[in-house]
């Protein structure tokens, strides 16, 4: 082929995916990393920990208004927090409060930190700071929180509790690691807390939804063979139904593949994506619900390459969502987003960007606001970690 020729059809590929993909300047000073981005009430959000000179964290807060990133405001500060590019602080919005969390370490040992909790306005005023979500006491691992705004003006929060793991069996082996729901009231308050399933996966990304019957929640389990599946359970009616398998992978696997899925809902639908090695194949996979997750249709393989996973998910419109996710082909690692129909039917692949395969990309993070759908995720740039933001008219995609 022609060198003019390949230098010309690449430059015409690059200005295409300029036009397409926009980026959203993110200039903010320090190492930013760890990202959590919500819509709520076509409203977007993002958190992300900021790190200075001395290693001391900050939990940064902007919206997204008038095209921009807002003048961030600080949710919590502290400098014995616990930072992991998997387990990220989270928060979601309810009208003008903002609930925030991070990990604060609790002990000497490397997994001994708890769930730290602010309530705060939009306007910066403080509700309450610097709660404990775990309020058991106990120095294990507490982490891979989420949370979703309720009804009530408060929020649901569901996460992996090690309580039990400080302990051990009659055959001398550490208890499990456990899934547990609470919620979080208006004012602060910490009520409903329980356990949801005794024994799941160890540190794998849980996901929370709500829905006209009640929260859901989806996280990755762990069976006595140490099959680690997805699995589901929602309340209704405030009673919370035996957790199910959203699909039987039966992968068996010693040890947690740090993956985990995510679930969203709109009106009586419900889609959920994650990662798994079935028979050996890795695969990026979606199951949809029209009755939310009482049943589901076969998973549809949503990966054209080597999958990493990292996935996230969120509603176009009633009958289609779009997935993001990392995968590996013959000349990289790539960020890629799919449409998925209800009916079944899947959309060729969107490359958003190259992207770092490894753990200082963290995961990704994605929500649609309209017709725009906005992706941000962890680069590393001049030796620091940076933020990068991009949105795409997903008419484009």
């Amino acid at each position: 082929m022609n060198k003019l020729y390949v230098i010309a059809f690449f430059l015409i590929i690059s200005c295409k995916t300029d036009k397409t993909v926009k980026e959203i300047p993110f200039d903010f000073d320090n190492n930013n990393g760890q990202p959590s981005l919500v819509s709520s009430e076509k409203k977007l959000s993002l958190s992300w920990v900021s790190k200075n000179d001395n290693n001391d964290a900050t939990l940064k807060f902007t919206q997204y208004i008038n095209n921009q990133w807002s003048k961030p405001m600080s949710l919590a500060k502290g400098s014995n927090w616990f930072i992991n590019w998997a387990d990220f602080p989270t928060h979601s919005i309810n009208d003008d409060l903002v609930l925030s969390s991070h990990l604060q370490k609790s002990g000497d040992g490397t997994y001994e930190y708890d769930i730290i909790l602010n309530l705060n306005k939009i306007n910066g005023e403080t509700v309450r700071s610097n709660f404990k979500l775990n309020k058991e006491g106990v120095k294990a691992e507490h982490g891979f929180v989420s949370i979703k705004n309720d009804k009530k003006g408060g929020f649901f929060l569901t996460w992996l509790d090690g309580r039990n793991t400080i302990f051990k069996d009659m055959d001398g082996n550490h208890k499990p690691m456990t899934i547990r729901f609470a919620q979080v009231t208006q004012n602060g308050e910490i009520v409903n807390d329980r356990e949801l399933d005794a024994m799941t996966c160890e540190c794998c990304q849980t996901s929370i939804t709500d829905s006209p019957e009640g929260p859901i929640v989806v996280y990755r389990d762990r069976s006595e063979d140490e099959i680690r599946d997805i699995y589901i359970t929602k309340s209704i009616l405030g009673e919370w139904d035996k957790p199910k398998a959203v699909n039987n992978d039966n992968w068996k696997i010693n040890g947690c593949p740090v993956n985990g899925p995510k679930v969203i809902s709109n009106l009586n639908k419900l889609a959920v994506a994650w990662f798994t090695i079935s028979k050996g194949i890795p695969t990026v996979n979606v199951a949809l619900s029209d009755d939310l997750g009482s049943t589901f249709n076969n998973p549809i393989k949503l990966n054209d390459f080597d999958p990493v996973g990292r996935v996230d998910i969120d509603f176009l419109n009633n009958d289609q969502v779009i997935v993001s996710y990392i995968e590996n082909d013959s000349n990289g690692s790539y960020l890629r987003l799919k449409k998925v129909d209800f009916n079944g039917s899947i959309s060729k692949h969107f490359t958003v960007d190259n992207i770092s395969g490894e753990r200082n990309s963290g995961v990704p993070q994605l929500e649609i606001v309209g017709n725009e759908v906005f992706v941000v995720w962890t680069i590393s740039k001049n030796g620091k970690s940076h933020l990068k933001s991009v949105k795409i008219d997903s008419n484009l995609i």
